[in-house]
């Protein structure tokens, strides 16, 4: 019997020997989407034209790797869905009394979780509410905090379970909001710093929840030093990739809010490696991760492989059924945009707004005039380039001339904060000019291209003022104010009422805080009066009013030394309109 005994050993020292990690392995794959921006449909309601995005192309997409069964789908969306394009607006805004197509899309594509994002908190909370009560999955936020419970004023964090794995999935908005949305759009919140909050959540969600995989689903961006913002500071805008390095236990950190297209991997305080995507706006790309994992019996994690891309949604035809689907919602989006409001004399564009005063930018400026009584007006483009037609204008029309759902302001300015104003908006706009042969926009060098140096929608001009900027003399000093647009003197140490739209009067872009100088947290002590819906709104019933509009360019700024200046429009017209980015 003892050679009987020393085999049973030998076998059971065999067993004992086997890796436990050879008992099962399980793949997920994660798909995100982020700043759809109402990209629903394989079609652009604004400029009548197709796309090579949509949810429509996303969902053809979902369902070819759902059919997959040596893997297991996870569907996320990052936030700025409910901006955008005429789709989210009707149904926002004109059919609201109907489900929200958003929650009604995302629930017919089986998304698992969402992060809400800024412009779905621009929508206002009866719409992002609503949304939030028809969908079949959470919407997160977990920095986003009742300011009278101290609890989170969203969902924190959802656990997914696939084939015995489970998933936590944490939710963080940028705190950036209160520079940009008036407070009675987030009512009783605060927006926390992102890595603060999620240092908190990870040790909660590890101890608690003991998931296998851990994902950030963070609706900001990558760049620390976006808007000459510091890292080192809190509340960071773009504080996604400082995460990343910083708190441990992430898997995958997929972010938005930027526009970027993101996929690459970063080290951690730890020495981990963390993966982060991006798959820019309007559904035109695709995120995926995959993580494969191998599991003991014991359903430990014995070994984990994570690897990711961005997938390209124009080599993916629309889903038949989800079109099908929809059409109904389709049809009338399609009659919605294109009802005629009125008359326009000439076509107008927002093409040469770079380069000095326009029709496209005075009209903006004379219908705000009309509408607030002020007696200055603060705008700037809203799209990078958008052109109107002469003849019928249409709903679609009112999206090219203004891109978003902004409230109208009122606000009170001494003479010079809105010299200070001007002058910030020109530091970002314009180069300082040596010579006949520099730049006369600002550019800086990305990727080996030349980019304008800040974003367009910070260009604001003004209407109500004489001006002139001397782009040779140096930021800060460049804005002579000659006088008012009625004839009297312009006085530096006089109040007047300004027309401004409620992102840049609650803060955004700097204009009137690094600019005016005023601190931020008397910004809304300065505002007299605000409309009580968005400012396209009142555009469409002004110009449905007039019936017939007949643009004109007042010219109530140049730009000097003019030679300088002409010879460098013709050069930075081709840099600026070949390097064209999404808008």
């Amino acid at each position: 019997m003892r050679w009987f005994n020393r085999l049973l050993i030998s076998i059971l020292l065999l067993i004992a020997a086997i890796p436990a990690s050879a008992q099962r392995q399980v793949t997920i794959k994660i798909l995100q989407t982020s700043d759809v921006h109402g990209a629903l449909f394989p079609y652009d309601f604004i400029r009548n034209t197709p796309t090579d995005g949509s949810l429509a192309r996303v969902y053809a997409y979902v369902k070819q790797e759902r059919s997959n069964r040596n893997q297991q789908v996870i569907l996320l969306d990052n936030g700025d869905i409910l901006q955008g394009q005429p789709t989210v607006y009707y149904s926002n805004f004109i059919d609201s009394a109907n489900p929200n197509i958003v929650s009604q899309m995302l629930n017919y594509m089986g998304y698992d979780a969402a992060t809400v994002g800024n412009h779905d908190i621009e929508a206002g909370p009866a719409v992002y509410r609503k949304v939030e009560r028809e969908s079949n999955f959470s919407w997160l936020a977990a920095n986003a905090v009742n300011t009278t419970t101290g609890k989170p004023a969203f969902k924190p964090y959802v656990v997914l379970e696939r084939n015995g794995v489970r998933i936590a999935v944490l939710g963080l908005i940028t705190p950036g909001i209160p520079k940009w949305l008036p407070s009675i759009l987030w009512p009783d919140m605060q927006f926390n710093d992102m890595v603060e909050s999620a240092k908190f959540w990870v040790k909660y969600i590890q101890k608690k929840e003991k998931p296998h995989i851990l994902i950030g689903l963070f609706h900001s961006g990558h760049d620390t030093s976006y808007g000459e913002a510091n890292a080192a500071e809190t509340h960071n805008e773009n504080a996604s990739q400082l995460v990343a390095q910083q708190v441990p236990g992430f898997d995958v950190i997929l972010i938005g809010h930027d526009h970027d297209r993101v996929a690459r991997k970063v080290v951690n305080t730890n020495g981990d490696s963390v993966l982060i995507l991006d798959p820019g706006a309007s559904a035109r790309v695709l995120s995926e991760a995959t993580i494969t994992l191998d599991l003991n019996k014991r359903g430990r994690v014995e070994s984990k492989s994570v690897t990711g891309r961005l997938v390209e949604m124009k080599n993916y035809e629309p889903d038949p059924d989800f079109m099908n689907q929809f059409s109904d919602f389709y049809q009338k989006v399609s009659s919605f945009v294109s009802r005629p409001i009125g008359t326009i004399t000439e076509a107008i564009s927002s093409a040469n707004a770079y380069f000095g005063p326009t029709a496209f930018m005075d009209l903006i400026h004379d219908v705000q005039l009309k509408i607030s009584g002020a007696d200055i007006s603060f705008a700037a483009p809203l799209s990078f380039v958008s052109n109107i037609d002469s003849g019928k204008i249409t709903i679609s029309d009112m999206f090219k001339l203004y891109r978003f759902e902004n409230f109208l302001y009122t606000m009170e300015l001494t003479g010079k904060e809105i010299d200070g104003f001007l002058e910030h908006s020109v530091s970002l706009w314009f180069n300082t000019m040596t010579s006949i042969n520099d730049n006369l926009l600002r550019f800086k060098e990305e990727n080996g291209m030349k980019r304008l140096f800040a974003n367009y929608y910070n260009f604001d001009s003004a209407a109500g003022i004489y001006y002139t900027i001397d782009v040779s003399k140096p930021a800060g000093d460049r804005v002579t104010i000659t006088g008012m647009a009625n004839g009297s003197p312009f006085d530096e140490n006089k109040t007047y009422r300004v027309a401004i739209n409620s992102y840049r009067g609650n803060g955004g872009g700097g204009h009137l805080t690094k600019g005016a100088g005023i601190p931020h947290n008397q910004l809304q002590l300065r505002v007299v009066k605000s409309t009580d819906k968005d400012l396209r709104l009142y555009m469409m019933k002004y110009i449905e009013g007039q019936g017939t509009i007949s643009p004109q360019c007042h010219c109530y700024w140049t730009i000097v030394p003019e030679e300088w200046v002409k010879s460098a429009m013709e050069r930075d017209r081709k840099i600026l309109f070949n390097n064209r980015p999404n808008d």
